[in-house]
């Protein structure tokens, strides 16, 4: 059932009396491969067609309780894989927004909330880190430091069988760095690292190293599209969160200055699907309108609702929600997104459907995910 848009909010929400964690900030681990922190899909699985790439997006997959929603996702993004009828439109690869392992990234979480629920989905699994990915259990028996886990499955130097893994055949990814670039023939995958606090934080270094790949990114337009991708959802309009003033001082201020946008914005944390435009109205980008897509329903058991706008809890009337619109969400059923880049003489065209499972543990036979939401853009 979709959301009642004339009694929830239509814009994002800012929490009121929110604890202030910032306390819990951790530093990043040393990177794994050499700066600027790219790696190229070709050398871990060839792109067929250079004028198509298709790919899945998810986040906050894992779950302590039970794995029977994840398992459901995994399951329908895998048919996807499977359809008889070959179109060049398949999949080829999964880029999870994080929040792999709950609670606490603990090595021991990662073979049933990962490699188990994971074990037959064909392609290769990028990701970049979530606050629970990232935190420290201070009652764990073995002592370990923040992305331990996450480096050793995601982080490697080269690919081989991990550790904890239960044995399992998929190997680790041979990801450079936690925020890292993912060069792919038709865009550029920036993919950033938020931290453990509830509303992310973004160390000097990163927002300098952000600049430096928007740089990059720009100068091969338009022959690729720039996509960005983080845990914290900048913009939200769910009552576990809300939206989150540092990522959006981050974006906004990171934008700004350089002058580059990127084509679309991914990222998960909030437990549910929710699309925004964002509109500039003034100065060399006044018309220009940039999505920012939520998708974070892709397993844990518990999702975030939309907040109705009687809810004292929760205001819209800032200023930095001018102009930002959500234009579709699904706070009731989990899902996933797939993602497609087409090539042709009049440029890029992206295009992004989500598609939402039964919420049901037991689903029939066949194909059970159904469209909820899909636009289109040209770059």
């Amino acid at each position: 059932m979709k959301s009642d848009f004339s009694k929830k909010f239509s814009k994002p929400v800012f929490k009121k009396d929110v604890p202030d964690d910032t306390f819990k900030y951790l530093p990043a681990p040393k990177p794994s491969g050499k700066y600027p922190y790219h790696l190229d899909l070709e050398a871990v699985d060839p792109v067929p067609d250079q004028h198509k790439l298709a790919f899945h997006m998810v986040g906050d997959t894992g779950s302590i309780r039970t794995p029977d929603f994840q398992k459901l996702v995994v399951g329908e993004m895998e048919k996807q894989f499977e359809a008889a009828e070959k179109t060049g439109y398949e999949p080829q690869f999964l880029f999870h927004l994080g929040d792999v392992v709950y609670n606490h990234g603990e090595a021991s979480q990662y073979q049933r909330q990962f490699f188990e629920p994971y074990k037959k989905y064909p392609g290769p699994i990028f990701a970049i880190p979530g606050n629970h990915d990232s935190d420290i259990n201070p009652e764990s028996p073995v002592r370990y430091n923040s992305l331990d886990a996450f480096k050793a499955v995601f982080c490697d130097t080269e690919r081989r069988t991990v550790a904890f893994s239960g044995n399992a055949e998929r190997k680790s990814m041979v990801q450079p760095n936690v925020y890292w670039t993912l060069l792919t023939p038709l865009a550029n995958i920036i993919g950033l690292y938020s931290n453990v606090t509830k509303f992310g934080a973004v160390a000097d270094e990163q927002r300098q190293w952000l600049i430096h790949e928007l740089k990059r990114a720009d100068s091969e337009r338009p022959h690729k599209a720039v996509i960005l991708c983080l845990h914290h959802s900048a913009y939200s309009a769910d009552i576990n969160h809300g939206s989150s003033m540092p990522m959006i001082e981050l974006l906004e201020g990171v934008f700004e200055e350089t002058g580059i946008y990127p084509d679309i914005v991914f990222s998960g944390h909030v437990h549910n699907y929710q699309r925004f435009s964002r509109h500039y109205k003034s100065g060399q980008n006044g018309g220009r309108v940039l999505p920012f897509i939520v998708a974070g329903s892709g397993g844990y058991d518990e999702l975030h609702p939309v907040a109705y706008t009687s809810d004292y809890r929760f205001k819209s009337d800032l200023p930095e929600f001018d102009g930002v619109n959500l234009e579709h969400s699904c706070d009731t059923k989990h899902g996933f997104l797939k993602v497609l880049l087409e090539r042709n003489a009049d440029g890029i065209t992206l295009t992004v459907e989500f598609y939402t499972l039964p919420h049901e543990r037991r689903v029939e036979a066949g194909v059970n995910a159904a469209l909820e939401d899909r636009f289109a853009m040209k770059i």
